[in-house]
């Protein structure tokens, strides 16, 4: 920069432009409009002025276009020197400042005690339990809010014919028994029994693998929630789970599911169905306690798992089912 402001300073002291050692203020020659003469500022030791030829004036016009260049270069240079000292002045500055407040996530927050002590969930089916009394539909509905028209659980009768026909029907919240469900000829029925849906909680969930925003997380316990801030409503997981177990809630535009009653659970309170089921056919309850009585029922019976060539490892067990169940 020094040696710059040092061309620009011999430059300047030449007038307006000097004629070599002669000095003085220079007259162009006249160009195809006529003559214009210029004021003299200086004279040399020869007194008067010379006449500036055609040359000199391009010298002339190439020595003002690098003292522009110069100046331009200059003054970046100059700028770019000021910049980082501001810039650092101003880190200091907001380093004094008090470091901001982390966002607030208002998704059920995972539990970090349980984390540290191993706590796994898991849930059993026993569908010879099971009656299709409809309770537990209710009681999820009315503890999530789930909007009309949408399930996080429901229950469905499958019954096989004696010709090997399978029939799969809907059981209503209202229960099985007086409502609209078809009764068949017994005489043509083989066998029938309930099987409870809810969310299987994969170990390896394709709906986590799916969502573009990560909203769709695993809490330390192994269960799958949607954190709502996150959710940009585009439905990825809910055609991602190979289960069925996800919605659009059209009340919050955000993918909604069965949590197995998060906000209940870490309270060390059973998932409302549970709660609710007349006959004990739901069991909830903690995998890594070989004491629960959870464990100790897996312990005992044969279990089975949903499409379990999925390879998705779901943390929801059955006794006694049938492979048609999908």
């Amino acid at each position: 920069m020094n040696s710059l402001l040092s061309i620009l300073g011999q430059s300047a002291s030449g007038g307006c432009g000097s004629c070599g050692s002669e000095g003085g203020c220079c007259q162009s020659s006249g160009n195809a409009h006529g003559h214009h003469s210029h004021g003299h500022h200086s004279h040399s030791h020869q007194g008067g002025c010379c006449s500036q030829s055609p040359a000199s004036a391009r010298s002339d016009e190439t020595r003002r276009g690098f003292i522009e260049r110069a100046t331009t270069l200059v003054l970046g240079s100059f700028t770019l020197t000021l910049l980082p000292m501001m810039s650092g002045d101003e880190k200091k500055e907001e380093s004094s400042q008090a470091p901001a407040a982390p966002p607030e996530n208002t998704a059920a927050p995972p539990d970090p005690a349980a984390a540290a002590k191993g706590v796994l969930y898991g849930f059993l089916i026993d569908t010879e339990k099971c009656t299709g009394a409809g309770k537990c539909l209710t009681a999820c509905r009315e503890e999530n809010r789930v909007p009309e028209g949408y399930s996080r659980t429901w229950v469905e009768r499958y019954t096989h014919f004696r010709d090997g026909r399978v029939q799969v029907d809907l059981v209503p919240e209202t229960g099985f028994y007086g409502s609209t469900v078809p009764q068949y000829d017994p005489a043509e029925v083989a066998k029938s029994y309930f099987v409870p849906k809810l969310c299987n909680q994969c170990v390896d969930a394709p709906c986590n693998q799916v969502c573009p925003v990560h909203a769709s997380i695993t809490s330390p316990e192994g269960v799958e929630l949607v954190d709502p801030d996150r959710c940009i409503g585009c439905g990825y997981c809910v055609q991602a789970c190979p289960y069925g177990m996800r919605f659009m809630n059209p009340e919050t535009n955000n993918a909604d599911k069965c949590t197995w009653c998060y906000h209940r659970i870490t309270k060390n309170e059973q998932p409302a169905c549970v709660e609710a089921c007349p006959t004990g056919a739901r069991v909830f309850g903690r995998l890594d306690d070989p004491e629960s009585e959870l464990s100790k029922r897996l312990a005992s019976v044969r279990t089975q798992v949903l499409k379990e060539h999925l390879g998705t490892d779901p943390k929801l067990f059955y006794t006694s089912l049938s492979d048609e169940v999908i």
